[in-house]
Parts: C-alpha cells; structure tokens; sequence
C-alpha cells in the first residue's frame, strides 16, 4: 500500500483553487463507517447488501456505469466540505453547487488536464446511477431512503473550443441533511486523497469514525471490518490487504496494529497524538486554527472567458441541450465563496 505524491504545484497558491489546507476539510460520517461504495477500481456489478442489528445498507449498481468507488466519493467529500463552509462563514447552503472542474480537481489532489477531466465525468456518472436503500437517518424500524449519490449533474460547454466552463451536481436529501443537521460531519485530514488503495482509504474513514482523538482508540475484529467494508474478495485476501496496510503504516493522524486472540486478529486504531513520544508512529497535535488563508473565495469562472454556446444538462441518464440564456446569468457560476 502507498500513497501517491501530491500533483505538481499542489503545495503552491493557485488563483484558480480552492485551498483545502486553508479550510477544514468535511466528511458525512454516516457514509464513513458503513458500505456505501466499492472498494476497488474494477468495476463492481455485484450489490452490497449489509445488515447489522437494525441497521441495513444495499448498494446496487449500473450495468452501465458501474457501481460509486470510494475514489468517486472524493466529489462527495469536496461538496460536504463546500456546504459546510457556506454554514460557517453565515451563508445559505445550497443542495445545488456550481463549479469549474479545474477547481475541483484540485482541491480533491488530483492532477488536471483532458484525462482527469474524463475520469471526472466518469465518476459523476457513477455517483449519479448508483442506487442506494437504508433505513440510516430513516426515523423508524420500518421505513427507509431510497437514493442516487447525486440527483443530477451538468455541464457547460463551450461549443466552438468544446472546453468545459463549468460544471453543476445537485445532492439527494439524504446525504445534504445528514451535512447540515448538527454533528453529521467530521473533520478528515488533507492527505487522505493522496492514498491510493481501497482499503487503506476505507480504513482511515473507519479510524476516523470510531477512533476519533479517544485516548484508547477504537478495536475491530478482522471479521467485524470484513462484514463492515462490503468487500467482495474472500476473507483471507482482505485481511492479507489489511495487515499490509498495518504494515505499510501510512495512514494519516491514525497508528494500526494486530493483535491475535483465540478466536480472531484484533485490528486496533488509534490517534498518533496519543502514542507515547518515543515511538516512531507519534506525530504531535495539529494546530486546529487553519484557517491560514482565504480560503474558498477565489473565482472558479474566469470571467474574461467568452460567451457561453451550449449548456449539456445529464440528469439520471437523460441528456437536454439548449441554448444559454443569458451570459451574464451563466458567469454567476461559482465554486468559491465569498469573503464574509
């Protein structure tokens, strides 16, 4: 296991980003913890169907498209983060958001260009075609929500360069009220988009759910995340990737370790900051005022950029292509936000 190296100019002022080192970065927690999305860049047809107690979870995937990665859920991160912030600085959020991929790209650590722009849209239409049921957050043993990762999403397009202009994703209820109802997000740390497997990247969302800053951290069974995670490999391989990354020990904010019992191996999670001193894994605390910058209030438009000639809307599969309204209305579209 590894973590990739940050995109060139990642670590420098951009005008045209949205500086994640600058804002605290938000996850939904309820997605965090539970099988929400594939572990694997392969496609998965196959669903997810998880049931523990009372609580149950089934993920159905597109022939098509295939079924949400958890390197898809970057986008969803990037917009719980986005909504979030609008809160903290007294704006009203939005279910809608409006961006340039350039800008999103960046945020999330990723290259940009052409390719990344196309594994974008890929990943949009994944989140958008992915189906999910559970009764999580569903008030009542008997009822339950039904939704896509995101209702719809568009595109603007310049129709003489075919350049993007901008781009728009509308989130399901679901996952918008579990960002603004209170508690419903956590706090992740910035290098966890530089992790480049499954596993490692579902287990740092689990140590950050459960582990969190408790001084005795948090222990799982290797049995109880192999039925948590929804991965469709057998037992042995998953807890082979498992003690890898254990080893590989590079998992942001959190130390992993296994301990063999009679029955079972204990995977334990805890906060670096509570390791002892001596030990090599002990990273000291992060200063919690970040906010070092301006953080979103950059343009994500550039507003020098001509007329806008097409408008490509993709809603649940369906494609509508119009005319512009106005170009003025269309340079509205923004990612960042406003200095308050």
């Amino acid at each position: 296991m590894s973590k990739r190296l940050p995109p060139q100019g990642d670590l420098q002022p951009d005008l045209f980003t949205a500086n994640f080192a600058d804002i605290p970065i938000r996850d939904q927690r309820d997605t965090m913890e539970r099988p929400f999305f594939s572990l694997s860049k392969k496609p998965r047809l196959a669903p997810i169907e998880y049931r523990v107690g009372d609580v149950w979870v089934e993920v159905t995937s597109n022939p098509k498209f295939g079924m949400a990665t958890i390197w898809d859920a970057d986008i969803l991160i990037w917009a719980a983060t986005q909504v979030t912030e609008a809160i903290d600085r007294g704006l009203p959020p939005n279910r809608t958001i409006k961006f340039h991929p350039y800008n999103l790209l960046r945020s999330v650590r990723r290259p940009v260009g052409g390719e990344h722009y196309r594994r974008l849209r890929e990943a949009l239409e994944r989140l958008t075609h992915t189906a999910v049921r559970t009764n999580i957050r569903a008030n009542g043993k008997k009822k339950s929500a039904s939704f896509h990762w995101l209702e719809a999403w568009s595109e603007v397009v310049d129709e003489q360069t075919g350049d993007t202009i901008g781009m728009t994703i509308t989130l399901p209820d679901w996952l918008y009220r579990g960002i603004v109802n209170k508690g419903g997000v956590l706090t992740i740390h910035e290098d966890y988009f530089l992790l480049t497997g499954g596993i490692e990247r579902w287990l740092y969302r689990v140590a950050r759910k459960h582990a969190g800053s408790q001084e005795l951290g948090w222990q799982f069974t290797m049995r109880q995340l192999y039925e948590k995670s929804g991965s469709i490999a057998r037992f042995s391989d998953f807890a082979l990737d498992v003690r890898r990354v254990v080893e590989a020990d590079r998992l942001p904010e959190y130390a992993l370790s296994i301990h063999r019992t009679e029955q079972d191996e204990i995977v334990s999670f805890i906060s670096r900051i509570h390791l002892p001193a001596t030990d090599p894994r002990f990273q000291p605390p992060r200063n919690p005022r970040r906010r070092v910058g301006l953080g979103m209030t950059k343009p994500a438009l550039d507003p020098s950029a001509g007329p806008i000639k097409r408008i490509q809307t993709i809603e649940n599969g369906n494609a509508d292509i119009s005319s512009a309204p106005e170009e003025t209305e269309l340079r509205n579209y923004e990612l960042s936000l406003p200095t308050p």
